[in-house]
């Protein structure tokens, strides 16, 4: 079967609003987290935040066109610019309808609903935007990325929580081997940090309450907390190889393989020995035509909470053995805070470079080694390293789990 090839990145995190500076960050293990600003914290017992700063809508978007979108979707709109311009593609007329736009995200527009709901109960329905409809839908990415760009194939959104960025570029994926479309911009992007989503997230326990110069999040570290609520987008120009070779694109990797499972468990929990999540490892890697000895790097999911980084560990050791403490394995949120749906994304986007550079993002904020947690999870300083093979976690709500393998290209 035809290689999917990967010609395009763009991003907009908490540690940089393009690739080259989110990469440059995550290499030197700068963390994205700071006092909240976006609103008065001062009643909340969650402080800090995964912020994107120094962020310029109208750099990307008529002012106009830019007042009409959600925060998640302008980001959307600015990764989405970079990626096209990184690859080169050109969606024109002619090639329209062989494009595919996936963005995914698992909330939305939440920033602009909590707004609109304020300003309903002060002032009444007229205050609502015309708008908001439009800003709340989780599918309203990938509707205005096609109109931004006239990309006329299959175009939606996938929400499956903290998985959605990986089953979103999963599914372009597909579709891409299926022969449906001949190029994909595929991704996810989201931005809670609102009044409400830092409090839900809080409430359901799942929050760091550490301050600021405290170490959050501090994945698979024995005195993890919790995680740190971020936002953000990460993209990826996806192509069949002979459309990529047929137009002299450069190759950055191949996208080798991809899976999706359920835990069938729990709501929010994740499966207490990790099952679903070692049963997708080992489907990607078997959809990648791998197996466990070609890994050389996995970006876990990684969150912070006592639960997740536990279970993640037991899910690695499942579906890798031994084999599972020869591995290195780092969690970029440790920098990026947890962006949600389109975490999976960005760290897809970090896989990419990691098999291009062989450089390895550390876990910061790794103090004290956890007994239920004892693999490499290369704490604190990046690492030299050749990867030829790497897979990207992502585990959500719901007990979605999806893991992306990318392969440099040969």
């Amino acid at each position: 079967m035809e290689k999917i090839v990967i010609t395009g990145l763009g991003a907009v995190s908490p540690i940089g609003n393009d690739v080259a500076t989110a990469w440059k960050n995550a290499k030197e293990g700068v963390s994205g987290v700071a006092p909240i600003t976006y609103f008065d914290a001062s009643d909340f017992l969650v402080k800090v935040a995964a912020e994107v700063k120094n962020f310029n809508p109208e750099d990307y978007l008529p002012a106009r066109e830019a007042r009409r979108r959600d925060r998640y979707e302008l980001f959307s709109a600015a990764a989405v610019q970079e990626a096209l311009k990184h690859s080169g593609l050109e969606i024109t007329e002619e090639n329209a309808a062989r494009v595919g736009v996936v963005i995914s995200s698992a909330i939305g527009g939440l920033t602009s609903l909590e707004e609109n709901h304020r300003d309903l109960l002060r002032e009444g329905p007229r205050k609502v935007s015309p708008f908001l409809i439009p800003m709340l839908m989780s599918n309203g990415a990938s509707g205005l990325v096609g109109i931004d760009h006239g990309a006329k194939g299959p175009s939606f959104s996938v929400a499956s929580a903290c998985a959605s960025g990986q089953d979103g570029i999963g599914m372009a994926w597909m579709m891409l081997r299926a022969g449906m479309i001949d190029a994909a911009v595929a991704g996810a992007s989201e931005s809670t940090i609102s009044p409400v989503g830092v409090a839900s997230f809080d409430r359901l326990g799942a929050c760091s309450r550490r301050g600021m110069g405290e170490g959050a999040p501090s994945p698979f570290d024995k005195d993890r907390d919790g995680l740190v609520v971020g936002e953000g987008c990460g993209i990826l120009v996806l192509e069949t190889e002979s459309h990529a070779r047929a137009r002299g694109a450069e190759i950055l990797a191949e996208l080798a393989g991809y899976a999706s499972t359920a835990d069938a468990f729990h709501i929010t929990a994740p499966h207490e020995e990790g099952l679903g999540g070692s049963k997708a490892m080992r489907l990607a890697l078997e959809s990648a035509g791998a197996n466990i000895e070609d890994v050389d790097y996995i970006n876990a999911h990684g969150t912070a909470t006592p639960l997740n980084d536990k279970s993640e560990t037991l899910a690695i050791k499942a579906a890798f053995g031994e084999q599972a403490y020869k591995v290195p394995i780092s969690s970029t949120k440790s920098m990026t805070g947890h962006m949600m749906g389109a975490t999976g994304a960005l760290e897809t986007v970090f896989c990419v470079q990691v098999v291009r550079e062989g450089v390895i993002p550390p876990t910061i904020n790794y103090r004290t080694p956890d007994p239920e947690c004892d693999l490499d999870y290369v704490p604190n300083e990046a690492r030299q390293k050749t990867v030829k093979l790497a897979i990207s976690n992502a585990f959500g709500f719901g007990g979605h789990n999806a893991v992306l393998a990318v392969r440099r290209y040969r």
